[in-house]
């Protein structure tokens, strides 16, 4: 059994130090194999990698079910993550948010059910429903806590102000959205937000999909028509050479410092949370059980200023948004 270091997020919620994100063990990057998939949880596990993030939406409540064999003989090891709020199948691309109170109420009971368990530790708001007062959803998801259904409190792609309003109501541990070399839109609200606030931030995508890791050097590298990158403007053909351009950057000083380049991504992301003064677990998402060892590993890694400094200007340099919707993330409501 291994050891990795552990972080405090907001509202005394510890976790370990790098996190997993389970949308990769569905078929949202091409095909997948759920017993390789559960061997992978396992090695997680085994190497004291215990935040293990999922949501209602990813394969349509499959993921859920999938995490629910792992937690079946494990689940005090784990620290468990997961999220309401999207509508929709996000394979098509056609989602919507929705975070009225009863929706809240039934979407934990369907979690609770899936995952079989009795409680979930971190329960986050997936997406922003601007019809409804945020104060109208987390208080539901307070209730949710009194409950005992829910141990803490989470928000996705929210706004600075959209944060504030939501800790009033009642503490947050932790906001989850993109970060990345190539996605720092969230450094310039939301990020001291959170730090002023004490909650923690949970950088989904830190490895920009892949793509930070080297993984993808043209679009023939994209998994089947059923790759959802495939969809992102960061992923087309006009954007790629300038992107590409990125990646180039972070191998070379990969090559430099004896790392992958996904280590270096991940290192530069846990030193500027760091240097901004904010509580950051990581969640990279992987099919592979190598590749939870190897971003495991970046934990290590250590960078000088000017490697940081050299990262943080090439990320200026993307070509493409985001998302596949600019108005599906927080940017947009700024």
């Amino acid at each position: 059994m291994g050891t990795l270091p552990k972080t405090k997020l907001g509202d005394g919620l510890t976790v370990s130090a790098i996190g997993f994100g389970g949308m990769a063990l569905t078929p949202v990057y091409g095909a997948v194999d759920d017993t390789e998939s559960l061997a992978t949880l396992h090695h997680c596990l085994d190497v004291g990698m215990t935040f293990i993030d999922t949501a209602n939406v990813y394969g349509i409540g499959a993921n859920e079910r999938l995490i629910a064999r792992l937690l079946a003989d494990r689940r005090d090891e784990v620290q468990l993550a997961t999220k309401f709020g999207i509508d929709g199948d996000p394979t098509t691309g056609k989602l919507k948010a929705r975070g009225d109170a009863a929706y809240v109420r039934q979407c934990v009971d369907e979690s609770l059910g899936r995952l079989d368990t009795d409680v979930i530790d971190l329960y986050y708001m997936h997406r922003r429903d601007v019809s409804v007062p945020i104060e109208e959803t987390v208080g539901a998801m307070a209730e949710l806590v009194t409950a005992g259904k829910v141990r803490h409190l989470g928000l996705s792609e929210v706004t600075a102000d959209e944060l504030r309003a939501a800790v009033a109501v009642h503490p947050i541990a932790a906001v989850q959205s993109e970060w990345s070399i190539w996605s720092r839109d969230v450094e310039r609200n939301v990020v001291p937000a959170a730090a002023e606030l004490g909650v923690g931030f949970v950088p989904y995508s830190p490895l920009g999909r892949g793509f930070l890791a080297g993984a993808v050097r043209s679009a023939a590298d994209l998994s089947s028509d059923g790759d959802l990158r495939h969809l992102m403007p960061r992923f087309a053909d006009s954007a790629l050479d300038a992107n590409l351009a990125v990646v180039q950057v972070v191998s070379a000083i990969a090559e430099v410092v004896g790392a992958t380049p996904a280590q270096v991504a991940l290192a530069w992301l846990r030193q500027r949370a760091e240097s901004l003064g904010v509580a950051s677990v990581p969640i990279p998402g992987t099919r592979r059980a190598a590749r939870v060892d190897e971003n495991a590993a970046s934990l290590s890694v250590q960078l000088n200023a000017d490697q940081v400094t050299t990262l943080e200007t090439a990320g200026t340099g993307v070509s493409g948004h985001r998302s596949i919707d600019p108005g599906w993330v927080s940017s947009a409501r700024e």
